[in-house]
């Protein structure tokens, strides 16, 4: 599937750039941790009747996002030459030589050390070795075998995403519960319409750094019925809140405007294969995982 392309040449610094903590701070993914903390915050909101105590609110979720931000920096550092053929991600600091990966792989080092201290000394065990193993699974697993391996990478690798919820659950309780885990369903069924959406809108870049996304090795239409068929069991799974007596009636009416608003745009992308749709699908995905959680916390705290 993958030619060899040309790498396009890194954004030099310059020996006269000097390396600032906003540099460390983009190794980081800022955006991509803070919605994961959102979803941990949720998680652990809705793990107990009340308001849990603000040390786990806070150590909780530091220890959570040291980690999670030690997984980006590794990420960094494999996806350094890839990172380099995509227009979105060359001025990355690994990628443009700003930050060496031996500096990179210490500051993740450095990071998840103390995640793992807080979560260890002022959360629980549980938590600590299931966010490590998050870690481990987003990057070892996904981001150094399944991202250049195989079209499904998004659907096998998802599960590392989709832990938060859980993560801020057990921080909270100190026990893997049912309702907890219907969370991580939802974020793992939702994950591979949202992220083959983007796929889409920037096929080109994918091929272009041999990253064997579906949208390259199967083409549009096959991944926009694939896009379709996951929405629909999203549509499904995010009903099971409600099945299981976890949420309650305003809960079901949210999840069902929000996953019906959700399939028409699987269907007008299917019908259109537009990269404009695709691209307004991908924005709507996340809006639509951010809506849903915030009507599963009214629901809970107008029924507790």
């Amino acid at each position: 599937m993958s030619e060899h392309v040309e790498r396009l040449p890194a954004q030099a610094s310059g020996p006269s750039a000097a390396i600032t903590w906003r540099d460390y701070l983009e190794l980081t993914k800022p955006t991509v941790v803070a919605l994961m903390i959102l979803t941990s915050v949720i998680g652990m909101l809705l793990a107990t009747p009340g308001l849990p105590g603000w040390e786990v609110l806070v150590y909780g979720n530091l220890g959570i996002a040291l980690l999670a931000g030690s997984a980006a920096v590794v990420n960094h550092v494999v996806d350094q030459k890839i990172d380099t053929l995509m227009a979105r991600t060359r001025k990355r600091p690994v990628a443009t030589g700003k930050i060496a990966p031996l500096e990179a792989l210490v500051f993740a080092t450095v990071l998840a050390i103390a995640g793992m201290m807080i979560l260890l000394w002022q959360v629980n065990a549980l938590t600590a070795w299931l966010t490590l193993a998050s870690l481990v699974g987003y990057a070892g697993v996904y981001t150094l075998f399944l991202k250049r391996m195989t079209p499904q990478n998004i659907v096998i690798g998802g599960l590392a995403g989709a832990m938060p919820p859980l993560l801020g659950w057990t921080a909270v309780t100190g026990q893997v519960d049912g309702h907890a885990l219907l969370l991580v369903l939802i974020i793992f069924a939702w994950t591979p319409p949202h992220f083959w959406a983007l796929a889409i809108h920037r096929k080109e870049e994918y091929a272009k750094a041999g990253i064997p996304m579906l949208p390259v090795t199967h083409g549009n239409r096959y991944t926009e019925l694939h896009i379709l068929l996951y929405t629909l069991i999203l549509f499904a799974v995010s009903l099971l809140p409600f099945v299981t007596g976890m949420s309650g009636v305003i809960y079901l009416a949210g999840a069902l405007a929000l996953g019906l608003r959700f399939l028409q745009y699987s269907v007008r992308l299917l019908r259109g294969d537009d990269r404009r749709v695709a691209l307004a699908t991908f924005k709507y995905s996340i809006t639509y995982l951010m809506a849903l959680f915030v009507v599963l916390l009214v629901d809970h705290f107008v029924f507790f």
